[in-house]
């Protein structure tokens, strides 16, 4: 593969592969944190960041650690990206550390608001709360799956990147649930894997192939949605979920 050529004053500068490949990836992984920060804020405007504009009403404190959690993950995906198309990766690592302590927060609030969320009878329109209950309840699972190893190959910048968008992507469906005209959960699944089939689109226009981190990961992403909705409505599942929320 040649090198790119570029005109720096009166002097030719030539741009290596990897030169150009990062400089690629540089926009295209922070385009993509701040599509999904904008997905966040139209999802959760009304109900959470204007709600006072729309009138809705307070929200209990629980939920309000829940929102400023996860609003806090999505600002340190902006900031993460940022970073790196600075090439400040040593804030990068630094910020990394605390970006595994808030996952871990994470976890244990979404498992507490998800129960909380069944309690009260939180579930899309016209489904039944305890079968909508194994959506947000397998964010649990599959959210710090993909951290964890996003964080295990973090000396694989590629990988790692690919995996915490992927990550992130599972956190993006509460948001997509609440945009106008999206009224099911495979309708939401389905929006929210434009990000998977995004990732997956500029690895094989990029590299020619899809890089192992995105596939898997994504797969594995997809496969935990369809999973969901296979189990959703069994009985196992019902009795478990009775259990959980009593």
């Amino acid at each position: 593969m040649s090198a790119g050529v570029g005109v720096a004053g009166n002097q030719t500068v030539l741009e290596s592969p990897a030169a150009r490949r990062w400089r690629r990836d540089r926009w295209f992984f922070s385009g993509m944190a701040v599509l999904a920060a904008a997905v966040i804020f139209a999802g959760f405007s009304r109900t959470y960041y204007l709600r006072g504009v729309f009138g809705r009403p307070e929200l209990s404190p629980l939920l309000h650690v829940h929102g400023a959690l996860f609003s806090s993950w999505i600002v340190l995906l902006v900031a993460q990206a940022t970073l790196v198309a600075a090439r400040r990766t040593d804030l990068h690592r630094r910020l990394g550390v605390a970006g595994g302590a808030l996952a871990v927060a994470m976890t244990v609030m979404a498992l507490v608001v998800s129960i909380d969320g069944a309690r009260r009878g939180a579930a899309l329109p016209g489904t039944d709360v305890l079968v909508f209950l194994a959506v947000p309840l397998a964010t649990v699972i599959v959210f710090p799956a993909l951290v964890g190893s996003a964080l295990l190959l973090r000396r694989q910048p590629d990988a790692h990147k690919r995996l915490m968008l992927i990550a992130t992507t599972e956190l993006l469906s509460a948001g997509v649930g609440r945009l106008p005209g999206i009224t099911s959960a495979l309708g939401f699944f389905g929006f929210t894997d434009l990000f998977v089939v995004a990732l997956w689109a500029y690895d094989f226009l990029t590299r020619g192939r899809v890089h192992p981190a995105a596939l898997w990961g994504g797969l594995f992403l997809i496969a935990s949605q369809v999973l969901r909705l296979a189990i959703s409505g069994t009985d196992a599942w019902l009795r478990f979920a009775t259990w959980i929320t009593g």
